[in-house]
């Protein structure tokens, strides 16, 4: 049995084009299926119109959420209540090509791979965006400490044992590619083209794109950490020198005149540490939200 997990946020006008797209390309895998679709707190006609479609196909299953949450908790709840032998995440946007699902199928098949993960060719996006998540995927495959794929989403295919254990992780800020690298397990991956929206504007601001980043690096790294404690050290032999500097100035009578690089040192020293020190509460507040414990979503209903 085949699980597709799709969550959506006001997608009222993709919603019935895209399920249908994935529920014709799940007829051709021959498999059992289900599609799990996860109303992530829409304020449109989203919801309904997937209880308009669910009165015609039985194999859909449909989870509201009492609010909006975010694409990694909603992508959570999805996970949580898919029970297939295989489960396909993938983005309720229509960038994710519901025509790969069969062939992310056979290839978790036929390679005996745990997961299959859908890695960006080619994007066909705005300008802008496309550069700033370039640059994300570049920065967080080398400084991560295990092995990440760049270029890759949420678009995969993972085996009853991956998905198992992707839904060990009870972490509040989450970061679904990441763990799903980190799990382990025999990865593959397949090459897709990822076209622009068809419709609407992306429901991924910048805003929210850069929070997830930030998820992505603190969670799955300590390059933030590192970096202070290199930049500390750098500051302690300029400090070091500096001493040397004026030791031997005052020594040899050419001592600098006035305090204009006293003052930008202090002003320099003054900005790293308030800096480092901004850096240092990203981390307490992270570790502030494990510690409530806190539900990651909570639902309104299920229509299954």
């Amino acid at each position: 049995m085949i699980s597709v997990v799709i969550p959506l946020l006001n997608e009222s006008n993709l919603v019935t084009p895209l399920i249908e797209e994935v529920l014709l390309y799940l007829k051709k895998t021959g498999d059992d299926f289900e599609i799990v679709c996860v109303d992530d707190g829409s304020t449109d006609s989203t919801l309904q119109k997937l209880l308009d479609f669910r009165e015609k196909h039985s194999e859909l299953k449909v989870v509201s959420l009492s609010r909006n949450f975010g694409l990694q908790p909603a992508l959570t709840a999805g996970l949580d209540f898919a029970k297939g032998d295989f489960v396909v995440m993938m983005d309720g946007d229509f960038q994710d090509p519901p025509e790969q699902i069969p062939v992310l199928v056979n290839k978790i098949k036929e390679s005996k791979a745990d997961i299959i993960t859908a890695v960006r060719e080619r994007r066909n996006e705005k300008l802008g965006r496309k550069i700033y998540t370039d640059i994300f995927h570049r920065i967080f495959s080398n400084i991560t400490e295990g092995k990440q794929i760049a270029n890759a989403g949420n678009f995969c295919i993972v085996n009853k044992k991956a998905h198992q254990a992707i839904l060990r992780f009870s972490e509040r800020n989450r970061y679904l590619p990441g763990i799903r690298n980190f799990i382990g397990f025999k990865h593959e991956f397949i090459l897709y083209n990822r076209p622009d929206r068809l419709k609407g504007e992306a429901k991924m601001s910048r805003k929210k794109l850069f929070a997830l980043a930030a998820d992505a690096i603190y969670s799955f790294s300590k390059w933030p950490i590192k970096a202070c404690l290199y930049v500390g050290l750098i500051g302690v032999f300029i400090f070091l020198g500096a001493i040397v500097y004026t030791l031997v100035s005052k020594k040899l009578d050419f001592a600098p005149i006035g305090w204009s690089s006293m003052f930008l040192a202090v002003c320099f020293f003054g900005s790293v540490q308030l800096t480092f020190l901004g850096l240092i509460g990203e981390y307490v507040y992270r570790i502030f939200k494990e510690v409530q414990n806190r539900p990651v979503y909570f639902i309104s209903d299920i229509y299954e």
